[in-house]
């Protein structure tokens, strides 16, 4: 008898997973005077989620609620702009600031725009909080997205906990969203730990590397 390959099984989206992505995307977006509401649509639905989702969405939500809009922005400035290792943008952890992640990012807004989401010209679309906002309009495509950058989102996750960040919590919420990771999900980890992203800093024309901006829509910056 011929030997047949083992795939592993596609992920499958869950009837929650689009109301957990788009709270998520609205959390990990930066902090302004939205931000009180976000909190309260976490609340209210969060309640729906599994726990190992909601248990850390919420975490995250009552520490932002007792440290105010203000200080959180400041946090979320020094966490994400100041600490390249707690970089937001996905694509970065696999092609670093090189000429294969201006063509990443290109195939991301084609992608967006296939499935009914566009972006203003000078917004990223490898932003983490955009491809959860993504990911909830359309769940099928979003679950491939987030899980071909499994690796990349795992490494901002630890990071994120190194610098007991609590922003930490929204990742574990993230994390949890998806399939546990794979052995050579665990080499890829551990190979960008190592090693960081390539670094020949060309061709991200029109793009610019990573970089924080200030006036984020909700699920993202612009």
């Amino acid at each position: 008898m011929r030997n047949r390959l083992r795939l592993k099984p596609a992920p499958r989206v869950q009837p929650w997973h689009p109301h957990a992505w788009q709270l998520q995307s609205l959390l990990l977006g930066y902090p302004d005077e939205r931000q009180a509401g976000h909190l309260a649509l976490a609340r209210g639905a969060a309640p729906a989620l599994p726990a190992e989702v909601r248990e850390p969405l919420l975490r995250f939500a009552g520490h932002a609620e007792e440290t105010g809009t203000e200080a959180l922005a400041a946090a979320y400035v020094a966490t994400f702009d100041h600490r390249r290792r707690c970089c937001p943008y996905l694509t970065y952890y696999a092609h670093g600031d090189t000429r294969k992640r201006g063509v990443a990012l290109l195939r991301l807004k084609q992608t967006y725009a296939k499935g009914g989401l566009r972006l203003a010209d000078d917004e990223l679309p490898d932003h983490l909080a955009v491809v959860l906002e993504f990911a909830a309009i359309d769940p099928p495509a979003g679950l491939r997205l987030l899980t071909g950058h499994r690796a990349g989102l795992e490494l901002l996750r630890l990071a994120l906990r190194e610098e007991n960040s609590p922003w930490a919590a929204l990742l574990d919420s993230v994390s949890a969203t998806l399939p546990p990771l794979a052995g050579d999900e665990h080499e890829a980890v551990a190979r960008l730990a190592a090693e960081g992203p390539p670094g020949e800093e060309v061709g991200l024309d029109p793009y610019a590397p990573p970089r924080y901006t200030p006036a984020p829509p909700a699920g993202g910056p612009r």
